[in-house]
């Protein structure tokens, strides 16, 4: 943080005690089910997961082997990968709350040694039972049943109620309580709609923690968030305050629908709230490598990775940071015009030079390649950004030094 920034955010809660937090990252698996999505090939996969690994993240979703043969293979090379090449990552796996689901998981974490967390999901909210002509006795006894396998198996569960964020406090309690009982290690609140706010979130997860209590505690508590009305961050955030242990996200928000809570935007934010210490200099590489191999393009304007997020060609803006570079202060070009420092995933301020731009914009092109700034010159490319519909390009502004 800049020493001139007055940081409102640590304002009256700077001795809040906050959960240390873990991330989980759903790219491998939930990310995968955006219909826009190409399923990226094994080596792509692998190569995503390094780089998982890479950024710290502790617990990576890896698949859900009831998917299918092909699922299975390619989870247990993933597997085989986190053995083989020693990675810190931990793996789990996804499962609907039937053994046949997760009997597969059993076996891949069997065959190739390595301890697998279950992640076992069922639909929670009366609109959910409704629709699906669900009692509230079935999926209490289809849990018990699951979890209760899976535990006898040896694996670790996180059980995952579908749409907890619609749920009435009863079916919460019933559910959330037969699967502790059963030996459930952690339980996972899913906004699975993206229907909470902030003030929601903190509550649901308040409310989950009283069930955890009264069953004993020692159950970590999960939250794991959509986007559809856009405030997965804000809600994962809300959530991690009120004493969930553990956020889930997928890189570039990738997931159903609108997609999950985006991975990167969490570690951004953690990291300058002071909750996380992680080199994010790679942050970039695994966002452009997912959007590749899935075929997502990152937007233009996307917080902090997009092409634009540390560019501008506004005059106002540019004059600022343009100052802030004739005072030699990096710390200052980074913060004068940005909320999150450009160097911290590795990128740097970018002044260019279009329709909104003043002349110090021009000046500032130039001598920043080693160009003579020469009246001449400086006149001929301002009136041709002035003419112009967008910035222009480096070509275009070459060609008018001739």
């Amino acid at each position: 943080m800049h020493p001139l920034i007055y940081d409102w955010n640590h304002v009256e809660v700077e001795d809040v005690v906050r959960p240390p937090v873990m991330l989980d990252d759903e790219t491998l698996r939930d990310g995968l089910q955006s219909p826009s999505v190409t399923t990226p090939s094994i080596e792509d996969k692998i190569r995503i997961l390094h780089l998982i690994d890479a950024l710290g993240i502790e617990t990576a979703d890896i698949g859900l082997p009831g998917a299918g043969p092909q699922v299975v293979s390619d989870v247990e090379q993933l597997a085989r990968e986190i053995v083989s090449a020693r990675l810190r990552v931990r793996a789990n796996c996804a499962a609907r709350t039937l053994i046949a689901d997760i009997q597969p998981v059993v076996e891949i974490s069997q065959r190739v040694g390595l301890p697998i967390e279950c992640c076992t999901f069922i639909g929670s909210s009366p609109i959910r039972q409704y629709a699906e002509d669900w009692t509230l006795d079935r999926l209490v006894g289809m849990t018990e049943e699951a979890v209760g396998f899976a535990v006898k198996e040896g694996l670790s569960v996180l059980y995952v109620t579908e749409d907890t964020t619609r749920a009435d406090p009863e079916s919460l309690r019933r559910l959330y309580g037969a699967a502790i009982r059963a030996g459930a290690t952690r339980v996972c609140i899913a906004d699975t709609v993206g229907y909470a706010t902030p003030a929601g979130a903190a509550a649901v997860v308040r409310f989950v923690a009283s069930i955890v209590e009264e069953c004993g505690g020692g159950v970590g508590i999960d939250w794991h968030g959509h986007r559809d009305r856009d405030l997965a961050v804000g809600n994962s955030l809300a959530a991690w305050a009120a004493g969930a242990t553990r956020l889930h996200g997928a890189a570039i928000g990738l997931g159903e629908r609108v997609g999950n809570t985006p991975m990167d935007a969490l570690l951004v934010n953690l990291v300058l709230m002071g909750q996380r210490d992680a080199d994010l200099s790679r942050l970039g590489e695994y966002c452009e490598l997912v959007s590749e191999a899935c075929g997502v393009p990152i937007p233009a304007n996307y917080p902090v990775l997009g092409r634009d997020a540390f560019r501008t060609a506004t005059g106002v803006h540019a004059a600022a940071v343009i100052k802030a570079h004739k005072k030699q202060d990096a710390a200052l070009v980074d913060a004068v015009y940005s909320g999150v420092p450009a160097s911290l995933v590795g990128r740097e301020q970018a002044i260019e030079v279009g329709p909104m731009s003043g002349r110090s914009n021009v000046v500032y092109w130039l001598e920043r390649r080693g160009l003579e700034a020469t009246d001449v010159r400086v006149d001929r490319i301002f009136s041709a950004a002035k003419q112009a519909h967008a910035v222009l390009s480096e070509a275009t502004i070459r060609s008018l030094l001739d």
